[in-house]
């Protein structure tokens, strides 16, 4: 099975913080979560983290914060498109 890196925006940077290269997440797509009837979905299960890079000085919290997973080439595709359209969140394996 082929892995690619996949750049990911997590909705909580505090939460990003806790993350270190080598750990496993499963990666959650919240959708319509600020109007609480949101619906929950995971769309990638143990990926590993190959990088968490360091936040802007610039950046808004809100905005979240950026890690890289290595996942297979069609995890990374729904992960792209999950985070188009929902907010995402990581628990860790």
């Amino acid at each position: 099975m082929e892995l690619v890196a996949a750049p990911v925006r997590i909705a909580d940077a505090a939460t990003v913080r806790l993350l270190r290269p080598g750990d496993r997440v499963d990666v959650v797509a919240a959708d319509g979560a600020a109007t609480g009837g949101g619906v929950a979905r995971v769309v990638a299960r143990g990926a590993r983290v190959t990088k968490v890079p360091e936040a802007a000085r610039d950046s808004a919290a809100e905005s979240g914060a950026l890690i890289v997973l290595s996942v297979p080439r069609a995890t990374a595709a729904r992960l792209a498109g999950a985070g188009a359209t929902s907010r995402l969140a990581v628990t860790l394996c």
